[in-house]
């Protein structure tokens, strides 16, 4: 497996640098970058002038990750070449939030009669359920098949995230990749490094993703009333303060929710993800610390799952955005941690997003999560 990686801050004089990747002979090229260089084509156009054959994949961020650290405004593109692996890019239209999980059938049906050893999934970020996308593609391709990704992100703005393809850019359009063959690693983790905070709280009313009522009361003014001066910048503020899902037992269930809109009239909260309907939540909050000790957790048992040490690999980093607000000019530690416990044969690209999309520990079934550092690491055995 062949890896290369250029970073692109100087639009367009740094257009010439992908002339770095040309050797790698790129079957997929991976892009993340800031949603301005998606707003207008030129960027989708110049690397579809120089590498017309590869498979063009990517989105907007909140943030990109790359060797380098973690930068914004910039395009981190990634060009693979597998030595037997093979691969398969599909896609399907989101045209509402309530189409998700007809989206995520899509693009699992597309996949499922490929068998694919893993697939790696990018959604735009805002009209979406992320957790009902997944249950679609889970129906055509089943709870033991790793699922990995995130959903796009547009600098916490919350105004419009993008997709790219060989199709185009879209602000619409879900992505998925399968991914096969004997040679093939694909590992992957996921931690937060989140800590609860205030009362447990019963949901008392909830459709899907759209939260209506803690213990009987209006949810956003329950919330509001935690946030204190914090409440006057919703929705962005909701990042630095996401809802634990806790079981029917009120124990831990590993799973967090961002909220990504909020509704005065009715009082209403739209998160990331579905919320289970008479479950119950608590608020979390976090610093650096703990955050960057998650990082270091998720890359931990990534390593656990890799099946076989040497030669290159591809560490797909997906954060969440809210992380990145919580760490600030610290938010390197992150990343740093990583690529020290995952070791130097691993390239690491991403980026911060509004919903990171992983297994949990082991092969248990795919999962929307927030405010979380996932990793897939994927490679190919040396022969």
């Amino acid at each position: 497996m062949r890896i290369h990686q250029v970073v692109l801050r100087n639009f367009p004089a740094d257009f010439a640098k992908l002339q770095a990747l040309e050797p790698v002979a790129a079957q997929l090229l991976l892009v993340f970058a800031g949603p301005a260089l998606f707003s207008t084509p030129a960027l989708a156009l110049e690397l579809a002038r120089r590498f017309p054959l590869a498979q063009r994949v990517g989105c907007s961020t909140a943030g990109e990750i790359s060797v380098d650290g973690v930068e914004n405004g910039s395009a981190v593109v990634t060009a693979l070449h597998f030595d037997s692996s093979t691969f398969q890019v599909v896609s399907a239209e989101l045209t509402s939030m309530e189409s998700s999980f007809q989206a995520g059938e899509s693009l699992g049906e597309q996949l499922s009669a490929w068998s694919p050893k893993a697939v790696l999934v990018l959604g735009q970020g805002l009209n979406i359920n992320g957790s009902a996308m997944i249950d679609g593609m889970v129906k055509h391709l089943g709870s033991a098949l790793p699922i990995a990704g995130g959903l796009a992100g547009d600098d916490a703005a919350f105004q419009q995230t993008y997709t790219l393809c060989n199709e185009g850019i879209s602000s619409t359009r879900l992505l998925a990749i399968g991914l096969k063959g004997d040679a093939l690693q694909f590992a992957h983790g996921s931690f937060g490094g989140w800590k609860p905070f205030g009362a447990v709280r019963k949901v008392t009313r909830s459709v899907n993703n759209v939260l209506y009522e803690l213990d009987g009361e209006p949810a956003l003014e329950v919330y509001k009333r935690y946030l204190g001066d914090h409440a006057k910048d919703l929705p962005g503020s909701g990042l630095l303060f996401p809802f634990e899902m806790l079981s029917d037992a009120r124990e831990p269930s590993g799973l967090i929710r961002t909220i990504l809109g909020v509704n005065d009239a009715d009082g209403s909260m739209t998160l990331a993800g579905a919320i289970s309907q008479d479950g119950y939540l608590r608020l979390m909050h976090a610093q650096t610390d703990g955050l960057v000790d998650g990082a270091e957790e998720a890359a931990r048992a990534t390593l656990k799952l890799m099946t076989q040490d040497g030669g290159a690999g591809l560490a797909l980093l997906v954060s969440c955005v809210g992380r990145k607000l919580v760490m600030g000019g610290r938010v390197d530690e992150e990343t740093e941690i990583v690529h020290d416990t995952l070791g130097a044969q691993a390239t690491l690209a991403g980026f911060y997003s509004y919903g990171e999309i992983s297994p949990g520990r082991g092969i248990e079934n795919c999962q929307l999560h927030n405010q979380t550092m996932t990793i897939s690491y994927l490679g190919e055995s040396p022969t």
